[in-house]
């Protein structure tokens, strides 16, 4: 897969896309990441990428100039035609379903809002618009890395066993069962004896028993079908 990002501040993704599993992705060609600076796009010598609201108010808006031509631009690198992704927190939710359904294309483009965000026609481009959450970060450029990091671990050959993708939280409307390594006692508190019988059958039906359980604990609604 090929994503490319487009940001006013390149600077930021570089020390996280180059390490841990998506380094050694990049390195194995599994992923490729191409991030790209909206100000290449500018004209004027100031490298502007951003204006007054028209109607007055705070704050500044991103021009659609630059992020039209930027966009098309990016566009035209790739015969694979990319999902182009606003991030921005008007956008749906983003949620494990929408990382598997993102995982399986063979081309992304983020964009990522700054400031007040982005004049209303640039959205024309936009597949999809995303939002992480509902809060508002000073820019869509951490947004874009909860989006990458949850899409690329999806897909094959970045994590080290494929079935971990499969058994996490929200994989299947759940959130994931607990987890225990050595030593088996510690300070009183003993693994479960059923993680210890080697019989995988029991323990699956113990995993799903808890799996259940945390959720009515901790997240309820998930139960009610709310985050399906």
């Amino acid at each position: 897969m090929r994503i490319d990002v487009l940001t006013i501040f390149p600077e930021f993704f570089e020390p996280t896309l180059g390490i841990s599993l998506l380094g050694k992705a990049q390195n194995n060609g599994v992923l490729e990441f191409v991030i790209h600076d909206l100000r290449d796009w500018t004209s004027d010598p100031h490298r502007t990428v951003d204006d007054e609201p028209y109607g007055g108010g705070p704050g500044m808006v991103m021009k659609v100039e630059p992020l039209s031509e930027a966009i098309e631009a990016i566009i035209a690198l790739d015969p694979r035609k990319p999902e182009v992704i606003f991030l921005a927190p008007i956008g749906i939710p983003f949620k494990q379903p929408i990382a598997h359904e993102l995982a399986h294309l063979d081309r992304l483009l983020l964009v990522c809002g700054r400031y007040e965000g982005f004049d209303e026609r640039a959205f024309t481009y936009a597949d999809r618009i995303i939002s992480i959450g509902d809060y508002v970060l000073n820019g869509g450029e951490v947004a874009a890395l909860v989006v990458i990091e949850a899409t690329a671990r999806l897909i094959e050959g970045v994590l080290g066993h494929g079935q971990s993708a499969l058994e996490e939280s929200f994989s299947d409307g759940l959130l994931e069962y607990p987890h225990y390594t050595r030593p088996s006692s510690f300070r009183g508190e003993d693994v479960p004896g059923i993680l210890l019988s080697g019989n995988h059958k029991e323990i699956d039906r113990w995993r799903l028993e808890q799996s259940r359980a945390r959720t009515a604990r901790l997240r309820p609604d998930l139960l009610k079908g709310e985050n399906r």
